[in-house]
């Protein structure tokens, strides 16, 4: 029987047929390829495998990896001082290692606001065993964490490695992830915390929002370092210092002449060292804060508001006053006596001064 070519179905069907066989008889170059990029991409993304179970490690030195136990062997990858490891199998003076090649962390404040980079996964290969610290190494925190002080030495030698800081900084890290009951886990943490802070803080220096009066107008230090230090180590010389450091992210870029920016700062130090009365940075708030007062004592001055002046003037005093009480032989008792004194004989501490 003849099918009925009217029906609609059957017309559909028909043109469905045609289409498949035209692009059947298309010859093979004409179809578009796979980039090569691509498939390498799926290849690996395929034979991504997890980090095995194993005692956790880090390297003391630039090290190569290798696919076998041979230096003669095919490379994979360079392991920067400091990264994290995992050991996965030993054979002889060969570890076999599943190692994170990151180069850095991701900066906080830059991190996609909608979805994020992909994380590089670990790679696997062979490396020379001599110049890593294992958890079982004996002493390994000791080793990690004069290492770690030897590349931060390195860091302020103008002439020293371009990574030392970064270097010191991940040994540090890694100290206190690889033996975390270590009595200088607090001190590594710390440590590693600091250095980055003072790179970000370089770093937001150079940028024009610096001049910026108000705190958050300018680029902010990522705390999140800094917070675990707190978390991890309260009550503690460590936790103190962390602190302390955040106050930075509260500062005014530029006071630009207005009194509110050392009224605001003077309240952070003098709550800071309310909070932390026998820190190790007490006695540099308290100065701070003394500092601030003889900035208001000139500032009010200029503009005829002598209640706010003697104010001002009395608080700085009163500073002072617990300064030398409590930390007597410190410099910044000592700076506090000069700025008051300076107030007590009409010397600006703000400004120029005129005759």
């Amino acid at each position: 029987m003849i099918s009925d070519v009217t029906n609609p179905r059957t017309i559909v069907s028909c043109v469905l047929l045609l289409a498949l066989s035209l692009l059947t008889a298309l010859p093979l170059a004409a179809q578009k390829p796979i980039p090569a990029q691509k498939l390498i991409a799926i290849q690996k993304k395929d034979q991504v495998q997890k980090p095995m179970a194993g005692p956790r490690a880090t390297p003391l030195r630039v090290t190569w990896l290798y696919i076998t136990p041979d230096t003669g062997a095919q490379k994979v990858d360079k392991v920067q001082i400091g990264r994290e490891m995992v050991v996965a199998e030993k054979s002889g003076v060969w570890l076999r290692v599943y190692a994170n090649t990151d180069i850095e962390e991701e900066h906080q404040s830059d991190t996609p606001i909608f979805g994020s980079n992909e994380t590089p996964p670990p790679i696997s290969g062979w490396m020379q065993a001599k110049g890593v610290v294992i958890e079982t190494t004996p002493s390994g925190d000791t080793v990690l964490m004069g290492e770690a002080a030897n590349q931060e030495t390195l860091a302020s030698d103008p002439r020293g490695p371009v990574m030392a800081a970064r270097s010191a900084r991940l040994l540090y890290r890694r100290l206190a992830e690889i033996f975390p009951n270590s009595p200088l886990a607090a001190e590594a943490s710390w440590r590693a915390a600091d250095i980055l802070w003072q790179i970000q803080k370089a770093d937001a220096s150079t940028r024009p929002s610096a001049k910026e009066k108000e705190a958050y107008l300018r680029d902010q230090m990522d705390e999140d370092a800094m917070k675990k230090v707190i978390k991890f180590y309260p009550h503690t010389r460590q936790a103190d210092l962390a602190a302390y450091a955040l106050i930075d992210n509260k500062l005014c870029g530029d006071w630009q002449g207005q009194q509110k920016c050392p009224e605001k700062e003077s309240e952070v130090y003098e709550k800071y060292a309310a909070e932390h009365p026998d820190g190790p940075r007490t006695a540099q708030a308290l100065y701070e804060a003394v500092y601030r007062q003889a900035v208001l004592v000139d500032m009010f001055g200029a503009d005829g508001n002598d209640k706010k002046t003697d104010a001002a003037k009395s608080r700085a005093h009163d500073l002072a006053g617990r300064l030398k009480d409590k930390f007597p032989q410190s410099d910044y008792a000592w700076r506090s006596a000069a700025l008051v004194y300076k107030l007590d004989q009409a010397v600006p501490v703000y400004g120029i001064d005129r005759p």
